[in-house]
């Protein structure tokens, strides 16, 4: 008895990339135009595969070109130019015998993805670390010296010592290691675009924190970036405990209504 198109479609829809020549295979002699439809599925899924396969190639070009190094350590951060909240640094040491796919500059990516790909790279990085500097500290030393310090705090935290940082456009001062600082790196490597998710979903999560928090700053939005409804939110109701304050000199500010007691 020939099977029904929609039983075809449920082997279909099961069908990991192992089992999609085969569907192939089975099916590429049926007729019935919604098989045809479903065999073309599977041979796009496929055809998908090698190119996000072949554009992961090319982004473990500075993971091969330093291969001798055990434990390389790509570092990347979120958070530099929000108007409140802190600035997080993701740190991730890949396994290179495991495939993590899709891997980017967490910009490019939806926020679905990221929340996917945050997961897997837990899951699969031999190690991986966050460090996070609030906003008072941020404005204590500026930005780029707390950029820095949610670094070493990273590197600190992944229980582990690499031998060579691959950073994005940066060098760290103040850390024994090789470091190579790639422009758009987030972008060329995938050890540093691993770290750009797990900063960003991290500093993310964080701030949805904060709306609970501060409910009239929209910051599960904005995520604390300088947005017109943030603008104003400032405007009318002034600055919260997590806004940098070094950040907002040419803001004009309402009223504070959050005293210390909110931090």
């Amino acid at each position: 008895m020939q099977q029904k198109i929609g039983e075809i479609r449920d082997i279909y829809q099961a069908a990991d990339e192992i089992m999609l020549p085969a569907f192939i295979r089975e099916y590429a002699q049926d007729g019935r135009s919604g098989v045809q439809a479903l065999v073309k599925k599977a041979q796009k899924r496929l055809s998908d595969l090698e190119k996000e396969r072949a554009r992961m190639h090319v982004m473990s070009e500075f993971e091969d070109k330093y291969c001798e190094f055990s434990c390389i350590c790509g570092i990347d951060e979120a958070g530099r130019g929000p108007l409140a909240g802190p600035v997080v640094a993701g740190a991730v040491v890949l396994d290179p015998t495991v495939e993590i796919l899709y891997l980017n500059d967490s910009k490019k990516l939806t926020a679905a993805k990221r929340e996917q790909l945050y997961d897997e790279i837990r899951e699969k990085a031999l190690a991986s670390a966050v460090g996070i500097v609030g906003p008072d500290v941020i404005d204590e030393i500026n930005i780029l010296q707390a950029t820095y310090e949610a670094m070493r705090i990273a590197v600190h935290n992944l229980g582990v010592v690499p031998d060579i940082l691959l950073n994005d456009a940066v060098h760290i001062p103040d850390l024994p290691m090789k470091q190579v600082a790639i422009v758009k790196g987030d972008a060329r490597s995938k050890s540093i675009a691993a770290a750009s998710i797990l900063a960003k979903v991290t500093r993310d999560r964080i701030m949805v924190e904060y709306d609970a928090k501060y409910p009239e700053y929209g910051f599960a939005g904005h995520k604390g970036y300088g947005s017109a409804a943030h603008i104003k939110a400032l405007e009318e109701f002034g600055a919260t405990p997590i806004h940098r304050m070094s950040f907002l000199t040419h803001f004009r500010l309402g009223e504070a209504k959050y005293g210390a007691e909110h931090r």
